[in-house]
């Protein structure tokens, strides 16, 4: 079990019912899952992109991820519906708690010029987005080993159901976020 998870079910839930003067405790806000996704222009053309993208994916996430493709051709982007685009990732459960042990204790740390997470992140419905601008934070990546240098997207789910009470959820569990 991650220290995270640990973390969450034997102190920061009890604290967020106490915060957030929640009498029931289903109301309780917990991480329901986080996506990690990255699309790129250049796998369009490039089916080796695409391939790219979800081995580096896998590394970082631990999890085979699906290769995301365009809905719609786009002429004057040079797309066809179909093409590949990138590739996307579901974490649930264990997995979960892991990933965010790394973001935020071992990737967020090595970002360059790093000075906290913006909380206009927030959707309105208690859920996080985030960019990454280089994969090379996650200690799993091997540096001599990528093509390019790519960002990847970060989208946190919750059960909140406001903002306040996700981001109370995202504070105790480390997130580094500015004031």
């Amino acid at each position: 079990m991650s220290y995270t998870k640990d973390k969450y079910f034997s102190e920061i839930r009890a604290s967020l019912k106490k915060e957030l003067g929640i009498t029931n405790e289903f109301m309780i806000p917990k991480l329901d899952k986080i996506v990690l996704n990255c699309t790129s222009s250049d796998a369009a053309h490039d089916g080796k992109v695409a391939q790219a993208i979800a081995d580096e994916l896998m590394a970082i996430a631990g999890q085979k991820p699906v290769i995301t493709k365009a809905k719609k051709s786009i002429a004057s982007f040079k797309l066809r519906e179909g093409a590949k685009m990138g590739a996307k990732v579901t974490l649930r459960r264990d997995r979960m708690y892991e990933f965010i042990d790394r973001l935020v204790f071992m990737a967020l740390p090595k970002v360059r010029d790093f000075r906290g997470l913006s909380s206009r992140g927030f959707d309105g419905r208690g859920n996080f987005s985030m960019g990454i601008k280089e994969q090379i934070v996650f200690p799993e990546i091997n540096y001599d080993k990528i093509d390019k240098v790519r960002g990847f997207d970060i989208t946190i789910c919750t059960t909140a159901r406001d903002d306040k009470s996700a981001l109370a959820l995202l504070k105790a569990l480390r997130f580094p976020f500015t004031s």
